[in-house]
């Protein structure tokens, strides 16, 4: 490993520990200057919590119930999302169906959706997951909507030009073509996907972390309240790095940047040493292009 790789790793680790010290720093020296730690519990008190909730069967049990409707939701709204952003992007009679409501909805914040949940469907745990599947759904469809219009028609051209039927092109060139757009989409997705699933469980939920983390709050156990929120915040993190490691697997094939500003020699994999090296192509966006009826 590198000094600067190293470096940054060290960076890293220190960053989360120098804001953990500085907590229980100002919180056990009870500081009140304007910001008032004198009521929040130390670090101390937040991590002996956890490891008490951690051998209770009701803590996994919440982490199984929120993992759960985050699974159910988040899968629903890729699917949904990219299928709809796809028919968006490339029929324009989807563009001028879809694309209205789309642009009517979206701002609504889906926490916003809970009486409509209610309403609509018989059980809370439908509604949470209902809600779950609003929130991703929204960054997937735009994100796909922009990565398949921003394709260069060429390649398309290029299937069609050797008997291609659409199926192809949308099998061959269109889907592949925008899997780091779309995949971009899903890693904002399911961010927010964590955010609204938390709100939901707050609100109408049983069971799950949200659910758990608000109880706390009202029998005013303050270091359970945060013992909750380690738990979303680190849930969070492990699925948000498990949809872009996915993203980074299923995108293997593209050419990665050699480097910045312009062409970039390199030597194809095998070559002589001696062989002259292959330019490397920059690729040049493309404006957006309409949608075809």
């Amino acid at each position: 490993m590198s000094a600067t790789g190293l470096g940054r790793r060290l960076v890293r680790v220190a960053s989360p520990l120098a804001a953990l010290g500085v907590w229980q720093l100002l919180t056990s020296l009870d500081v009140n200057l304007w910001l008032r730690f004198e009521q929040f519990p130390t670090v101390v008190e937040v991590a002996s919590a956890l490891a008490d909730r951690i051998g209770t069967e009701a803590y996994w049990q919440d982490l199984g119930h929120s993992l759960r409707r985050i699974a159910l939701g988040f899968l629903l709204a890729a699917v949904l999302g990219v299928a709809a952003g796809t028919a968006v992007a490339r029929s324009r009679w989807a563009a001028d169906t879809l694309g209205p409501l789309v642009e009517v909805v979206r701002p609504i914040p889906a926490i916003a959706l809970v009486p409509v949940a209610i309403l609509l469907l018989p059980t809370n745990e439908q509604g949470i997951v209902f809600i779950t599947c609003a929130a991703a759904l929204f960054p997937v469809l735009v994100s796909t909507r922009h990565a398949v219009r921003a394709l260069d028609p060429a390649w398309e051209e290029a299937v069609l030009t050797m008997g291609g039927g659409r199926a192809r092109v949308l099998f061959s060139v269109v889907l592949p073509g925008s899997l780091p757009g779309i995949f971009g989409g899903l890693s904002v997705g399911i961010g927010v996907a964590w955010i609204c699933v938390i709100s939901a469980e707050m609100i109408s939920g049983e069971y799950g972390v949200g659910y758990r983390t608000w109880q706390d709050y009202t029998v005013v156990d303050y270091p359970g309240v945060f013992v909750g929120m380690a738990t979303i915040g680190v849930l969070g993190r492990l699925t948000s790095t498990a949809v872009e490691a996915l993203g980074r697997r299923v995108t293997a094939w593209l050419p990665s940047p050699a480097g910045r500003g312009g062409d970039v020699p390199s030597r194809a994999p095998g070559s002589p040493a001696g062989e002259a090296p292959v330019r490397t192509a920059v690729v040049v966006p493309v404006p957006e292009k309409e949608p075809v009826p």
